[in-house]
């Protein structure tokens, strides 16, 4: 069978002759929460190249599953992933994993998968648990469409300028986020979204899993009185519909906009006006002129 034909046909790579790649969902915290084919293509695999050896040890030693271990990590990803194809050229099946969830979903592995289509190298998903779907389902906002952020940046300002280009994004937003910057994020969140409804999961799936839901305001206010601990997932709804001041008052003019962004979310000019287009449904070029006329206007009227 050609490796284009099983490409097609996940059973028949699974039981094909050549190497290949299989991406396998974990458990997020449950171990329970891992498919029968998921524990069967660990069973099968030459070597599985995971995060961090250690952790992915205590899941195969909890389902007596005895296969060689290599690290594979961002750290280490750039000369790690060559060596992967090669064996797997070599005939090799290695299960890539994270240390929970889906691999690739905010974790290390798109430089293999890539490396490994590039090669003709079949890449053959098994799905498993997602923090972020799992989060949503059970958050109580709107699903139809949701926007999957991932990771902040760290720094205030950087995230800050990331949360203004989401203003107008009326999907369901879903985050990571770190025990640590989580109280800052929601507070950023609040002052540039608005004061939206949202869901902060916590530990889903583990002993103390918890939902806290509400406005952004109010989980704010419990993360005043307890911190959040462990692994986190925010989600944050569409502003309401009486909630103007997302877009700016309908009377401002674009000039004022434009300050207003600049110092609000500290965007350049260029980067500021770009927004400020996009609120006002027009293209970059059409906003450009937009300014040039007010600023014209202005000039004419001082005169």
């Amino acid at each position: 069978m050609s490796a284009k034909n099983a490409a097609a046909n996940p059973e028949n790579v699974e039981q094909a002759a050549g190497g290949c790649l299989y991406l396998v969902g974990t458990p997020i915290g449950n171990l329970e929460d891992i498919t029968l084919r998921a524990l069967r293509i660990l069973k099968e695999a030459d070597q599985i190249a995971c995060e961090d050896t250690r952790h992915t040890q205590k899941l195969l030693t909890h389902y007596d599953i005895h296969k060689p271990l290599v690290s594979y990590h961002e750290h280490n990803e750039m000369t790690r992933a060559p060596e992967l194809v090669l064996e797997m050229e070599q005939g090799a099946k290695i299960a890539l994993v994270s240390d929970a969830g889906m691999p690739l979903v905010s974790d290390p592995g798109h430089r293999l998968v890539t490396l490994c289509l590039r090669h003709k190298i079949p890449v053959v998903p098994i799905p498993g648990p997602s923090a972020l779907l799992a989060s949503l389902s059970a958050s109580g906002l709107p699903n139809e469409e949701f926007l999957f952020i991932g990771f902040l940046p760290a720094r205030g300002g950087e995230r800050r300028r990331a949360l203004e280009q989401l203003r107008i994004e009326d999907r369901t937003l879903i985050f990571y986020e770190a025990p640590h910057r989580i109280a800052e994020t929601v507070a950023d969140a609040r002052e540039i979204l608005g004061d939206r409804p949202a869901c902060l999961a916590r530990e889903v799936t583990k002993l103390h899993e918890e939902f806290l839901r509400g406005k952004l305001s109010e989980i704010a206010a419990s993360l005043e009185k307890r911190p959040a601990r462990g692994e986190i997932t925010l989600l944050i709804g569409a502003a309401e519909a009486s909630d103007v001041s997302l877009r700016g008052d309908s009377a401002q003019s674009l000039a004022a906009r434009v300050e207003e962004l600049m110092h609000q979310a500290k965007l350049d000019r260029k980067e500021a006006l770009k927004l400020a287009a996009k609120e006002r449904g027009l293209t970059r070029r059409a906003a450009y002129d937009a300014l040039v006329n007010e600023r014209g206007a202005e000039v004419s009227g001082e005169e």
